[in-house]
């Protein structure tokens, strides 16, 4: 529990931290390759309550709900302010909303009142107002952009709260003082990876559930790097937590990652898999083009490094426990690894100070820790982040649980888990057909430890439920457990280990169930493979759709202009289907009947916003649609056994 934070609501948190921390700097945005800019918790705080005095001004009404349309900015979180410190409702997401989903939710929504980043998301919102009837004003939060006429300018609606405050206006602290617990913080609707968004009712309640439990110790001397979308709820409270911790936040991208981790130093920064995934092949590619020596030495400290932490791992019981522990073993290893531990030492002390050191501090060398979410991460990434010594934390949640349900930290790190619970959380095994709890049990051995289920959970971070979704809702929270359709299990060190989607679940025509995500994460990790989808509901083999990785293929001496070039070469399609025969085999762990049959080669890249989600999940019903043509090709001919 963070003793720090005594806010009831997240109007109040901004207010405690404007009083608290005062001058310090809450958040930096680029002015220069270089430089930053700035911004006080006070002056935050003070921007905060002229914009929400302008939006009362406007007519926003308590608890309404205000769009909030764009990407990782300080103009973001300034109207983020503004619409708490107004006692309404946020509705975000990022500008790569398609055309059906704004109009789905903001008429969904009944979004009167939206603020817009940019001019090209603006002239968007301006093309489809015939289908946006309930929406009356737009506010444009880009300073440099030209707004037309019947479009606020955000420092137009913040300097009329400024002149109403002068003159006495209190309304805004009004609002505040109004706010409830259960009163909506957020409404967040759902990447759609199964279907149409689902609007997720978060109240403020279940945000400070969160920031007041979330174990990791910052203060204001850390800096935090802000890369995920920020409309995500993953990395919304991670920026809330820095804000209550009197952290300065520094708004990134994908073009200035690298040399920001480098610049800012940060200390903490939330990620997701597919980031670490990019990195991992990075570090191995600059190995693979290195002088032999340097190869020798690098694969040398790895080597060294991966055994004097499995030793390490052992003898504090941080190895994953998916079976009862035997004692004999123990007895019998301790002394091996306590050895090892003790040889390896003085030779790992040297080559991690000369070889990993410099790995490190290309990949961010000041972070106390990064905390991986919104997918699972692949196991043997997992293993050579942590190996290397940069800490990769994973935690697991989803949006309805605001987010954080488990997470790993260092005091508890056992690869291949998300940690234990969070504190005041409950989470259960549920078995998939007869939805018996089959963890916590006492009438099972070990109560349930290692048996496999259905997660659920239940905690004061579970949402309210859907907007305007009753049998949704009811579907989903039975008795206050939230079914969150992930498949699961307790390790015998009472850490989760989550195993793959419940509804992702492909079952053939023979009857047999298989998990496509752990097959797809293999193949994610070849550097001839971009993405990977595995295919085969009630068909009788399972088929992979590929999107090869370019540059993976040019580096090996195959060139081609683009995707579609690439993906008409026969020799492409050989090289994919030997990386599958070499990775996914019964040797391997896999079952006969999760060998790839046949595979298509998908001639364009997956992107967000269409085939992915702003954290680069599949939205399988989409590329199921898109490339149904090819999906049924490998079904009509006879299988030509990849793997």
């Amino acid at each position: 529990m963070n003793n720090r934070i005594t806010a009831k609501n997240m109007a109040d948190l901004y207010r405690e931290a404007a009083s608290r921390y005062k001058s310090l700097p809450a958040f930096a945005t680029r002015k220069k390759e270089l430089e930053w800019n700035p911004v006080s918790f006070e002056e935050l705080y003070e921007q905060g309550l002229n914009l929400a005095t302008g939006l009362i001004e406007m007519g926003v009404d308590a608890r309404e709900h205000v769009g909030l349309f764009g990407d990782n900015r300080f103009e973001w979180i300034l109207a983020d302010y503004g619409v708490q410190l107004c006692g309404a409702v946020d509705v975000p997401r990022g500008r790569d909303i398609t055309d059906n989903e704004l109009i789905y939710i903001i008429n969904h929504a009944r979004i009167k009142v939206a603020f817009v980043e940019t001019k090209a998301l603006l002239d968007k919102f301006i093309e489809l107002r015939h289908d946006l009837p309930g929406l009356k004003e737009i506010i444009l939060l880009d300073p440099k952009a030209s707004a037309p006429d019947l479009v606020h300018k955000l420092d137009n609606v913040i300097q009329l709260g400024a002149a109403l405050r002068k003159h006495g206006d209190t309304r805004a602290e009004e609002r505040i003082a109004g706010i409830q617990p259960d009163d909506l913080f957020t409404l967040i609707y759902t990447s759609g990876t199964t279907g149409k968004p689902k609007g997720v009712m978060l109240t403020h309640a279940n945000m400070m559930s969160q920031v007041k439990v979330i174990p990791i110790d910052l203060n204001c001397t850390d800096r935090v790097l802000s890369i995920l979308p920020i409309w995500h709820i993953f990395e919304r409270v991670f920026e809330v937590f820095s804000i209550a911790c009197g952290v300065c936040t520094y708004y990134s991208n994908v073009r200035h990652l690298a040399d920001d981790l480098k610049n800012v130093e940060p200390t903490f920064m939330g990620s997701a898999p597919r980031l670490w995934e990019s990195l991992y092949q990075k570090i191995l590619k600059k190995v693979d083009k290195s002088h032999w020596m340097r190869q020798f030495l690098f694969h040398t400290a790895y080597f060294l490094s991966r055994q004097y932490m499995n030793s390490i791992y052992f003898l504090t019981g941080k190895e994953l426990k998916q079976e009862p522990a035997s004692k004999l073993k123990r007895i019998v290893l301790s002394p091996f690894h306590a050895v090892r531990w003790l040889l390896v030492l003085p030779v790992y002390g040297f080559f991690n100070v000369a070889v990993l050191e410099p790995v490190r501090l290309s990949a961010g060398g000041s972070l106390k820790a990064t905390i991986s979410g919104g997918g699972a991460l692949p196991e043997e990434i997992d293993r050579f982040f942590n190996y290397i010594g940069i800490p990769v934390l994973e935690g697991y949640g989803m949006t309805e649980t605001s987010p954080v349900i488990a997470v790993r930290l260092h005091e508890n790190i056992v690869i291949g888990t998300v940690g234990p619970p969070m504190e005041n959380t409950e989470v259960r095994i549920v078995d998939l057909e007869t939805r018996e709890v089959i963890y916590p049990n006492s009438d099972k051995p070990h109560e349930g430890r290692g048996l496999r289920g259905e997660i659920c959970v239940k905690g004061p971070q579970v949402m309210k439920g859907y907007y305007r979704e009753p049998d949704q809702t009811r579907k989903t929270i039975e008795d206050g457990w939230l079914r969150t359709g992930d498949l699961g299990m307790i390790t015998f060190n009472d850490c989760l280990k989550i195993l793959g989607r419940s509804k992702a679940t492909i079952v053939l025509s023979s009857g047999e169930n298989l998990e496509p995500e752990p097959i797809e994460m293999k193949l994610n990790q070849s550097p001839y493979i971009e993405h990977c989808m595995i295919v085969g509901q009630d068909r009788k083999y399972i088929c992979a759709l590929v999107v090869p990785n370019l540059e993976g293929f040019r580096d090996n001496g195959i060139s081609a202009n683009n995707l579609e070039e690439l993906a008409k070469k026969s020799e492409a399609k050989r090289i994919i289907q030997q990386e599958i025969k070499q990775v996914i085999s019964v040797s391997d762990g896999f079952k006969r009947f999760e060998m790839i049959q046949d595979v298509r080669l998908i001639p364009e890249n997956f992107t967000v916003g269409e085939e992915l989600t702003s954290l680069f999940k599949m939205k399988r019903h989409v590329i199921q649609d898109k490339y149904g043509d090819l999906i049924d090709e490998m079904y009509n001919g006879k299988p030509v056994g990849v793997a």
